[in-house]
């Protein structure tokens, strides 16, 4: 069974029938973002999505948002009510991190080994008994960008390049540890029969180490496990960074994507560059430089988009000026790229 919902009135309510995000037809895209939910990426607010809709002139078909586990894992249910009330699929980050430090570090909490023990299974339970309640359609990610160290479920925090200390002797047992850990929490939310999640499996587009055990493609859960699969892409994000345009960074990373599976949609989940005041138009240039690519089908599998509206500071002093809005010119590039009409805010929805 399949069922439309058209984002650009309030939300109707669904039936459990039909409470998957499916990838759009053929020649569409959905336009969607993180639409500057502040530092610790959970200020979900409906302003915040009105405000970036409003610059981008144009709906989003998901807002992007962190759950970030802390002390407890909780369900954000005040989150996912509002943006759903918007009119908006939510998508949940699991971070399953103590703090909001982005230093690269080992969580002890949260340690992939203990979520596959099941220390944390009565929490997750309660959250996905509470994600089932809700019958709101849900997308969830595990493991955000699990291919770059700087998060503590990578896998030089778990185990790294060893294989025999865990599981097959033939495996790496870091990015295995990640895989289990994965498989464990899906199979949480099936053992409550839990039908209005989607699951997505998100890499970034380079493996930061370089390393054979850090390859993205040994993170993967399975087709069995897994809805869609995201990237980031991101250009340069401070003043000192190298210039890539979207495409150099793009162009490396989608034949590995594709390659992990021949079947599931593929989805850049975050995208974005800094402004560069003593180089204007160069965002603009490289913002529509991703445009003019995806729109040419240059990448065919890709079926969803979904822009990191944020400026940060850095301890350097400066700040990362990441916003659609950075510039008048970076904000044209933008509205003239989704407005075209491949760009959707029709989310589709089925079994």
């Amino acid at each position: 069974m399949l069922s439309v919902i058209w984002l650009l009135a309030a939300a109707t309510p669904l039936t459990a029938l039909a409470q998957k995000i499916l990838p759009p037809p053929d020649g569409f895209i959905y336009h969607s973002a993180f639409p500057d939910f502040g530092g610790p990426e959970d200020r979900v607010t409906e302003k915040r999505i009105t405000d970036f809709e409003s610059l981008a002139k144009k709906r989003i078909v998901w807002a992007y948002f962190s759950n970030n586990w802390k002390k407890r894992i909780k369900f954000p249910s005040k989150a996912i009510q509002t943006i759903y009330s918007h009119g908006t699929i939510p998508f949940v980050r699991l971070m399953a991190r103590t703090n909001f430090d982005e230093r690269p570090r080992r969580d002890t909490k949260y340690r992939l080994r203990k979520i596959i023990r099941g220390k944390f299974d009565k929490q997750l339970i309660a959250w996905a008994k509470k994600a089932k309640a809700s019958n709101i359609p849900i997308m969830i990610e595990f493991g955000t960008e699990v291919n770059g160290f700087w998060f503590p479920w990578n896998a030089k925090w778990n185990g790294r390049r060893h294989k025999k200390k865990y599981g097959d002797p033939d495996k790496y047992d870091g990015a295995e540890r990640f895989v289990d850990a994965y498989r464990h929490i899906v199979n949480i939310f099936r053992s409550e029969n839990v039908q209005n999640v989607t699951w997505v499996f998100h890499v970034n587009a380079r493996s930061f180490p370089k390393k054979v055990w850090n390859e993205m493609q040994r993170y993967y859960p399975g087709d069995d496990f897994v809805d869609w699969i995201g990237v980031s892409v991101y250009g340069a994000l401070d003043s000192n960074s190298e210039w890539e345009s979207f495409t150099e960074v793009l162009d490396e990373a989608y034949p590995k994507l594709a390659a992990i599976s021949a079947t599931k949609p593929l989805a850049i989940l975050e995208f974005g560059v800094d402004e560069r005041p003593l180089e204007p138009g160069k965002k603009a240039e490289w913002i529509a430089d991703a445009f003019k690519a995806i729109t040419s089908n240059r990448y065919p599998r890709i079926k969803a988009i979904s822009y990191w509206h944020e400026n940060w500071p850095n301890s350097s002093g400066t700040k990362t000026k990441l916003r659609i809005d950075s510039s008048p010119s970076a904000l044209k590039a933008y509205q003239d790229g989704v407005a075209n009409d491949m760009f959707t805010s029709v989310v589709y929805l089925g079994n």
